[in-house]
């Protein structure tokens, strides 16, 4: 093997994680390198993890290095190339004797946990190490996260691959292409009901979408509300949330980052804004991205928007604005810190 990576999963005793981590060490994810896994979780479950380590133990996954688990997220960082941050506090639970239902109580909860784990991962992570933040708001997250880590040299990342992965299955379904022919299938915004899945730049066995599919009002009435609300309905569904679709689109993105993108292609995933597109700098946007051949990854800047794509892009950034505004508070830490 030619050398090795840690990467550090939070959450790691939930649904996502139990689907996600095997896929780490199957010598695909990372191709020949060996992997460190760091598992964490919250005390009250951590135990649990044993059971979990036993399991891929038993599996003799060949590219798996050494597997420790622990609820200390600082000590699991150190010198990690890798951060997938699945675990969060989610909608509808009982939290300090009070159902969370609203997403300025999941902005608030949320928040004091990814300011800890982002100061861990600026202190102790590597520095060009990338973090993809999994767990909702997975956006607002990322960018409490990324102010807290304060160090440019990481990229931070909110997954909206999910999503992505959704949009390209229900065109290939509309269009009667492969799903593996619809390419360049980009979310716009925000990892929310606002989101912005862009039907007229993907490219359908190589071609426009805005010119294959021909459609705006199936555009504008199904496939835009389907993607927009498609985690509703699975939970409405399964009684729960996404688990395997949700960490195949976490490796989807994982692999996306570790690939130099092919010509034409783009993937899905939010990071922070550099003016691009008319974004405000610094917010977590769903951006289309391309990981160049000396590993840097950027924002693919030459997507033509129309008029329609502006105006539902604009929603979903006054979204992410409104998000940021709401959780202003927790970026005090800094200003005293400066």
């Amino acid at each position: 093997m030619s050398s090795s990576i840690k990467v550090v999963v939070t959450g790691a005793a939930g649904q996502i994680a139990y689907s996600l981590i095997p896929r780490l060490v199957n010598g695909r994810t990372f191709g020949d390198k060996k992997v460190d896994l760091a598992l964490v979780e919250i005390p009250q479950v951590v135990d649990k993890l044993k059971g979990l380590v036993m399991e891929l133990e038993d599996s003799y996954f060949p590219h798996m290095g050494k597997v420790t688990y622990t609820d200390d997220f600082s000590d699991a960082a150190k010198d990690a190339d890798w951060f997938l941050l699945v675990g969060s506090i989610p909608r509808g639970i009982i939290y300090k004797g009070k159902k969370i239902e609203e997403r300025s109580d999941l902005l608030s909860i949320n928040g004091g946990i990814f300011v800890e784990q982002g100061k861990a991962i600026g202190q102790y992570g590597k520095d060009n190490a990338k973090i993809l933040v999994v767990g909702n708001p997975a956006n607002t997250n990322a960018f409490i996260g990324k102010n807290a880590a304060d160090k440019e040299s990481q990229l931070w990342m909110a997954m909206t691959m999910l999503d992505s992965n959704r949009a390209k299955s229900i065109i290939s379904k509309k269009t009667n292409a492969n799903v593996s022919e619809v390419k360049n299938m980009i979310i716009w915004g925000n990892h929310s009901p606002t989101m912005y899945p862009d039907s007229e730049n993907v490219l359908i066995n190589g071609e426009l979408g805005s010119s294959v599919i021909n459609d705006i009002n199936w555009v504008e009435s199904e496939f835009i509300p389907t993607v927009q609300q498609r985690g509703k309905a699975v939970i409405e569904a399964r009684g729960a949330s996404s688990a395997t679709s949700a960490a195949k689109a976490a490796i989807d993105t994982v692999m996306a980052c570790e690939n130099p993108t092919d010509e034409y292609d783009a993937f899905s995933a939010a990071i922070a804004s550099d003016g691009s597109y008319g974004v405000p700098e610094g917010i977590i946007c769903g951006y289309p991205l391309v990981t160049l051949r000396d590993g840097s990854i950027e924002i693919k800047r030459d997507l033509a928007l129309s008029d329609f794509a502006k105006s539902k892009f604009q929603t979903s950034i006054d979204e992410l604005l409104a998000e940021k505004d709401a959780v202003k508070h927790l970026m005090k830490w800094r200003a005293k810190k400066r």
